[in-house]
């Protein structure tokens, strides 16, 4: 089981208790640190003083399960307008709505492309483009998340 799915799983539970989502769980290198990044997320969304109460209450859960070995950074932060579609719960909440897909090679000549999410499954997804309907195998899609009109 990868770290971040530990994680997750020690995690998840108690942050929904808070009334939260665990929406992602991010460990990386930044700079000569390691950082761990807990997105989450809930209808209303989320503020800074959100983020401060799930790190305090996560903090003394991680510190006594200890399932990191070298030492690193908590960081908690809200998931943003922008988050990528990553779980099928992700998708669902996205049907319907304009998403900007990245491709990691071109496709009709395009590598971006911006359409309605119409349908998905755990192998490819349909949008509707302004020029038809296309469907994407969704290993071949770089990045998924929903469209912002500026």
């Amino acid at each position: 089981m990868k770290l971040t799915d530990k994680i997750c799983e020690l995690l998840e539970p108690t942050i929904r208790s808070l009334g939260y989502e665990l929406y992602d769980v991010e460990y990386e290198k930044e700079y000569d640190n390691w950082v761990l990044t807990l997105f989450i997320d809930r209808p209303e969304g989320v503020s800074l003083d959100d983020c401060e109460l799930v790190s305090n209450t996560v903090d003394p859960i991680l510190d006594e399960a200890d399932p990191i070995e070298q030492a690193y950074y908590l960081s908690v932060s809200s998931v943003g307008l922008d988050r990528p579609l990553k779980k099928d719960k992700d998708f669902n909440r996205n049907l319907g709505k304009k998403v900007d897909v990245r491709l990691y090679a071109p496709v009709d000549g395009k590598k971006e492309l911006t359409g309605t999410l119409v349908s998905f499954t755990a192998d490819e997804l349909t949008v509707v483009l302004a020029k038809g309907e296309k469907t994407l195998a969704r290993k071949a899609c770089a990045l998924i998340r929903p469209h912002i009109d500026f």
